[in-house]
């Protein structure tokens, strides 16, 4: 298949674009960023790019942008400033939900205006959707929060609900993604390396988590699988406490979990968003049950990120 893949170039698309290269998927990637400043372990002459801010409307009226979308056979759409890494100012607020509402109305409004159908296309989403929870246990039958996030959530997916109608549309609503290189897992390894880990905030919120090697793998099996049809949560089937967490961690590091992180100094940090990691959500998926993930225990992921 020919792929578009916008948003993929941080975190997830580390893995994600060697992951479908390997399945010999032909690949554009598109980024704000040139193409040097791509955090991507690859040759670059393994895939094509083009560098273009999507966020700008008049920007999907690039006849280069144009040409790829009409050879396109899917698209891969996981645009979004990160959540949970600045403090959330108003205008902070209104970046996240700018970098993923507008590139995704811009998208569908062009597909739909050049009358382009592509065969897939898999949009981004987020268990935040839900709203936090200490005691419910949520699927993707549950109906959406009320906070901040949840609403995004709502806005986002309803968004990208609006694509041709001959395209097959798939919404992974995703878990904490592990992996040592980056994410909530990346941040807490150095303290715990040095001895100085433990639980954040009362360590009693869950946490629903998803490898990132079996997250690219779900998004790529959905590529050419019509079972992947609709919303699916992104999530290992066994989610977790913050204190089981931080005590899993420490196991595996063979680190001491002594030091928790006080919630008031994240809510310093991050105003706001300080939500994101003090209160979470238990989510599980009912649509993947079936699903042989590699990674289904946190266990074996932690260890499997942190081998090296």
């Amino acid at each position: 298949m020919r792929l578009l893949l916008i948003g993929c170039t941080g975190f997830v698309g580390k893995e994600l674009v060697p992951t479908i290269l390997n399945e010999n998927h032909e690949i554009y990637i598109v980024s704000r960023k040139p193409i040097s400043k791509l955090k991507l372990d690859l040759d670059f002459n393994k895939f094509k790019f083009l560098q273009i801010d999507l966020s700008k409307e008049k920007n999907w009226n690039n006849e280069n942008l144009l040409n790829i979308l009409r050879e396109t056979d899917g698209i891969i759409n996981l645009m979004g400033e990160p959540i949970a890494e600045k403090k959330w100012t108003s205008a902070q607020k209104q970046e996240i939900e700018n970098s993923r509402i507008n590139t995704t109305k811009f998208m569908m409004k062009t597909l739909k205006n050049f009358k382009i159908n592509p065969k897939v296309i898999i949009n981004g989403s987020a268990i935040g959707y839900y709203g936090t929870s200490l005691s419910g246990e949520f699927t993707e039958n549950s109906i959406g929060g009320k906070d901040f996030l949840a609403n995004l959530c709502k806005k986002w997916e309803a968004v990208a609900a609006e694509k041709p109608f001959f395209s097959r549309l798939v919404i992974f609503r995703i878990g904490i993604v592990l992996e040592a290189d980056g994410g909530a897992l990346g941040k807490m390894l150095p303290i715990f390396k040095i001895g100085l880990g433990g639980p954040i905030g009362d360590g009693k919120q869950w946490m629903s988590w998803i490898h990132r090697s079996d997250l690219c793998a779900l998004i790529t099996q959905a590529l050419d699988n019509k079972k992947y049809s609709g919303v699916f949560n992104a999530v290992a089937p066994n989610p977790v406490l913050m204190r089981d967490f931080s005590e899993t961690l420490g196991k595996c590091l063979n680190r001491p979990n002594l030091l928790p992180v006080p919630g008031a100094v994240l809510k310093i940090l991050l105003g706001d968003g300080a939500k994101v990691v003090l209160e979470g959500q238990k989510v599980i998926s009912s649509k993947l049950k079936n699903y042989n993930f590699k990674y289904p225990l946190l266990e074996k992921a932690i260890y499997a990120s942190t081998k090296n």
